[in-house]
């Protein structure tokens, strides 16, 4: 029996009560729905600034009724300290997710992203000391790494942040970190690296890189990369992501594995060129659109980081992390939710591939 497997078989013998933090978003929902299924209570707090009702509805419609009724939702936001604290109350564990997540967006608006994702991380932190919740593991992000250029990126090898985004993901390891020590809290930090699947969001400015690349293919729109398109990235399908958290919510206090942030990806590289031949060769058959569709493609652009790839050996040390799908693997365990949601999709004149940073979308 592995490490994962064990712990969830722990969890359904003895289940406990968590908090997911924006869990109306993509990785959020994603929680919900995996812990529900086990046999977990779950409280659920967002504000619907990124979230969406549907992956709710959705959510509680694949897991059934019965589990669904173990599920209860507040609407709030997470700078509001008595929303923090309905939620934090008789709450075991806290997975936060609640962010404003991409880096141009941070880039266009920093205060915003800073009240959300510094002073809202502030608060569920607060709260959470406050209620006794046993320990509290927070989404980090692989921009913390800014122009650092070593690769793979280690967790002790950061360089300097290159976005208002990836500012505030350092500070909140720092709060972590300095609550640890003045509180006696219990905290882990998890990195992500470019996460993919179901309920990840295809429209907007924002939207993130695999499904809007699925929604031009199916729609034969076009597709633009910026460079050459050996850029690569260490995609990391969302099932290793609720891996990652359930592990770090459960492993022992003892084993010294507490207060650390952690690498979460696969701990390879794929190409854009590899990844469009991949999303294309899956998609033909079900989309004729599909197969007409070429790359265009444009000069570099300035800031860009050419590769990213996740050294993910300390995760697997301390947190028994073992990823369970490569990135094709992932694809195509969610392309067919991707292709059976297609109508959520407008297609555009030009589904561009934007990665300015290591981002975890």
């Amino acid at each position: 029996m592995s490490v994962y497997e064990q712990c969830q078989a722990e969890l359904r013998a003895a289940p406990r009560t968590w908090l997911v933090t924006g869990c109306a978003g993509f990785i959020g929902s994603n929680l919900v729905e995996h812990l529900l299924r086990i046999g977990q209570t779950v409280v659920g707090l967002d504000n619907f600034s990124t979230g969406y009702r549907h992956n709710l509805d959705e959510l509680r419609a694949e897991v059934g009724p019965e589990a669904a009724a173990r599920f209860r939702f507040i609407e709030g936001d997470i700078r509001d300290p008595a929303a923090c604290a309905e939620a934090c109350a008789g709450v075991d564990y806290v997975l936060h997710q609640a962010a404003l997540g991409s880096v141009p967006r941070s880039v266009k608006d920093p205060v915003t992203s800073h009240t959300v994702n510094t002073d809202g991380f502030l608060q569920v932190l607060l709260a959470a000391r406050d209620a006794g919740v046993k320990r509290v593991v927070y989404a980090s992000s692989s921009s913390v790494y800014g122009d650092h250029p070593g690769l793979p990126k280690v967790e002790d090898q950061a360089g300097r942040p290159l976005s208002p985004y990836a500012i505030t993901k350092k500070v909140d390891e720092l709060y972590a970190q300095n609550f640890a020590e003045l509180y006696g809290m219990e905290l882990i930090g998890l990195r992500y690296f470019n996460v993919f699947g179901k309920r990840q969001d295809a429209n907007g400015a924002y939207a993130a890189v695999i499904p809007k690349w699925v929604g031009a293919l199916v729609h034969g729109g076009e597709v633009v990369i910026n460079g050459d398109g050996e850029t690569s990235r260490d995609f990391c399908y969302i099932a290793n992501v609720v891996q990652a958290n359930l592990l770090a919510a459960t492993v022992p206090a003892e084993s010294g594995a507490t207060n650390n942030v952690y690498n979460v990806a696969v701990g390879d590289r794929t190409t854009l060129n590899e990844l469009f031949g991949a999303l294309k060769e899956r998609l033909t058959g079900v989309a004729p659109a599909a197969a007409a569709v070429v790359p265009t493609y444009r000069d570099f652009r300035v800031g860009d980081v050419r590769h990213s790839l996740a050294d993910i050996s300390k995760a697997k040390s301390l947190l028994g992390f073992a990823p369970l799908y490569a990135v094709g693997q992932g694809l195509d365990d969610c392309l067919g939710w991707y292709f059976a949601h297609r109508d959520r999709w407008q297609s555009s004149p030009a589904h561009t591939l934007n990665l300015p940073s290591l981002t975890a979308g």
